[in-house]
């Protein structure tokens, strides 16, 4: 009542006051905190890095040198190793870990399984672990003198594997262990998508005559296209930033055998104190991504 007689003795509602504050200054001051934060933390942290990278220090002071960065940087061997080992990660484990998902999500969303609430927790717990943690239990599992994973390949008679210490293997253990930790993420995403596809679908095929494979690739895979392939781009970006698996488990080893490109950035920027360098390191891994999301969404779309 307060208020109504307020507003109808000013004659306008963007005329009410509360001290200093009017309706239509409320608005932008409620909003100022995020504004504020947004631009402390996310656009200046870009436009600084972006200004860095054409930028090199010089006994303690940063001097422009141009593109010198992005030039250095494509005749360095060492960013191209650590480039094709991310690329070898992001094909064969997004598939793998993909698949694993939407398998996985496909059976849990099927009426036969009973405690649906327990799988789909345990599946996704990977992805809350602590990497660190569960890194330390993987570098024991995979050891290659006492590890449990060789022990059960001797038990049967297969000879043993230097997980860590081969470079292959190497390659091979990164990508078990990020498929282990990543899987379930992406099988609770494919799982919502599932659960939208409508059931009239499923009963018109059944009449037609349609089987379970046929109604899983004519009506499961198209339905969940648009899910899949936010999976697919989510997935690109996180492989082109992974370092934590790399960092606990191998230390980019053997032999930079590891060495992803975000792993190479934080070396540049945090062990030689390049920061110049690592910004150009940074944007060029920006527009890999860009680019890459973009090959994505254009094979996905529709004709």
């Amino acid at each position: 009542m307060l208020l109504r007689k307020k507003l109808s003795q000013s004659g306008s509602s963007s005329q009410l006051r509360i001290g200093w504050i009017t309706l239509k200054t409320a608005p932008y001051l409620f909003i100022a905190p995020a504004v504020i934060l947004f631009l402390l933390f996310t656009a200046y942290p870009i436009v600084s890095s972006f200004l860095l990278s054409f930028q090199t220090n010089v006994d303690g002071y940063y001097e422009f040198v141009g593109l010198s960065n992005f030039i250095r940087l494509f005749q360095d061997e060492l960013f191209y190793k650590a480039l094709g080992n991310t690329f070898i990660v992001f094909i064969f484990q997004v598939p793998l870990m993909l698949i694993i998902g939407t398998l996985l999500a496909v059976i849990l969303n099927s009426a036969l399984i009973r405690m649906k609430g327990f799988f789909r927790a345990a599946f996704f717990t990977p992805a809350v672990t602590s990497l660190v943690a569960a890194s330390l239990i993987f570098v024991v599992l995979l050891n290659g003198n006492y590890g449990l994973v060789n022990y059960l390949l001797q038990s049967v008679g297969l000879p043993q594997i230097n997980w860590l210490s081969d470079g292959f293997w190497a390659k091979v253990s990164l990508i078990m262990v990020t498929t282990w930790r990543w899987a379930g993420y992406n099988m609770v995403i494919i799982l919502a998508g599932l659960q939208n596809i409508s059931n009239d679908l499923y009963e018109a095929a059944s009449i037609d005559g349609a089987g379970a494979v046929r109604k899983f690739f004519t009506i499961t895979i198209p339905q969940l296209k648009p899910v899949l392939l936010f999976a697919v781009v989510l997935s690109t970006i996180g492989t082109f930033q992974l370092f934590d698996e790399p960092y606990n488990l191998t230390g980019g080893g053997p032999n930079n055998a590891t060495l992803t490109i975000t792993y190479y950035l934080y070396n540049q920027g945090f062990q030689y104190f390049d920061f110049g360098y690592a910004s150009a390191i940074a944007y060029v891994i920006v527009v890999i991504i860009a680019v890459l999301s973009w090959l994505q969404f254009k094979m996905a779309r529709d004709d």
